[in-house]
This record gives C-alpha cells, structure tokens and sequence, in this order.
C-alpha cells in the first residue's frame, strides 16, 4: 500500500459507454453512469477476470473456462477485448465499449466527489454483513460488496466508528474518510448473475440507513498481510477497532 494512494491496481481500467463523457487523455473524474457498471449490467457477475499487472495480459473466464486471453499493451488486444465485451453487453457495432485508462486515475464510484477518494481503499467488516444475514434471515454473500480489505472479530458496524479516525492495519496507517452507502449492484448475486435480493433495502430496514463499510485514505503506506491486527491510534481514540 502506497501514501496517497488506493488499493493497488484497483479500477485502473473500465469499459466506457461510447458517447459518454468519457475522452482518453482528459484526465477528468466522470460518474459511473458513464460506464459499464454491475449497477446496469447484471450479467457482468458471471465473468471472471484476472490481469497480470506486470505482462497486461487480461484473462476472462465464464463457468471457469477461458474464454478470452489478450495483450492490454497491444491495439490489437485492447480492440479484441472491447469486442468481447460488446457481444457480452448486446452491444451494438456501433457502440461496442471503450477500454479506459488514465494513469495516475482510478475509476472509482467516489472519483468524482475528490481525488483523495478516488484514491480511497474501501473496508468491510465481515461481521457487519453476517448481523445483517442473521436479521433478514437471508445468506448474504460478502462478494456483492466487492471490498478491497475485509476485517473481522469485531461488533458489527464497529468499522463506522473509525470515521474521522486513524488506525493501522498492520504496518499501514489509515483515516477513515466516509461511509459507503450501498447501491443496487449489491442486488446482483456474484454466484449467478441475477439480481435476487434488495440489499440496500434491507440496509435501511434493518439500520436505518443504506451504509455498510467505509472508505478510508491511507496516510502511511506499507506492507498488509491477511491476518493483521486492526488497531485505532490511541491519538483519536482508544482499544482496537
């Protein structure tokens, strides 16, 4: 984890809507309604991707076999995987979507508010997401709130408590920044690609509000490993998180 920075390699890449905001080279934070986003297209759950950083060869995978393998530093892999996309999303030839990049930029929900939470990193608390399984009486999967780090062996919600707050994980020092309110890509299950359960209905329901985790900016980067202790800095409060 760097100073200043989001979690690495987080939504550096993004299919556009052709005719959109969206202009390579502009560097300008849009809203995600620009964008092929899981909150309009519930079909992209069921596709697996995998991008090796280092190489920039993308994998796709639907049902756990391959079915797209392509080089993101050659046009020619950028057009095939804007293709696949195209087909996938019913796209027509006219409007297939445009493979998005702007270095230094994260296609992030909260870009558009700030740069310090484009480069947010957002935090769930895994014990948050079973209380609220246990009052709906609902098995909810933890993958519908795609988190970059998930904690747990804390009170549900305790994480809302580290708003305005720094606190370390592990080696890397952070300030919670602002909580997430959940929209209706969580509606979406990660297993089948169906939108089968209203979340952010029962958020409210149940709490009162749409929120569950939160957003928070690292201020010392380091090393995190799974496993590492959450702890509050004893400078704006007390006990472990």
């Amino acid at each position: 984890m760097k100073t200043g920075r989001g979690f690495p390699y987080d939504r550096e890449w993004a299919l556009a809507r052709p005719g959109g905001e969206y202009r390579p080279g502009n560097g300008k934070a849009i809203h995600k309604s620009n964008f092929f986003v899981l909150l309009k297209e519930d079909r992209l759950a069921g596709i697996t991707t995998n991008l090796d950083v280092h190489s920039r060869v993308l994998e796709v995978k639907v049902r756990q076999h391959v079915v797209l393998h392509e080089d993101l530093a050659t046009r020619a892999g950028v057009r095939a995987v804007e293709r696949f996309f195209a087909r996938i999303l019913d796209c027509p030839d006219e409007a297939e979507p445009i493979l998005a990049r702007e270095p230094g930029r994260r296609f992030t929900d909260a870009a558009i508010k700030s740069d310090t939470l484009m480069n947010a990193v957002s935090i769930i608390n895994l014990d948050s997401i079973r209380d609220l399984s246990r009052r709906s009486e609902r098995v909810i999967d933890h993958r519908r709130f795609r988190a970059n780090i998930y904690i747990q062996g804390t009170p549900p919600f305790a994480e809302a408590e580290l708003v305005g707050k720094e606190f370390s994980i592990g080696d890397v020092l952070l300030r919670g920044l602002a909580a997430i309110p959940r929209c209706a890509a969580t509606e979406v299950n990660p297993s089948t690609a169906v939108r089968d359960l209203a979340v952010p209905r029962l958020l409210v329901e149940h709490y009162g509000d749409a929120n569950l985790g939160i957003w928070a900016e690292v201020i010392n980067g380091a090393t995190m490993r799974q496993g590492d202790p959450v702890k509050v800095n004893p400078y704006a409060g007390n006990g472990e998180a």
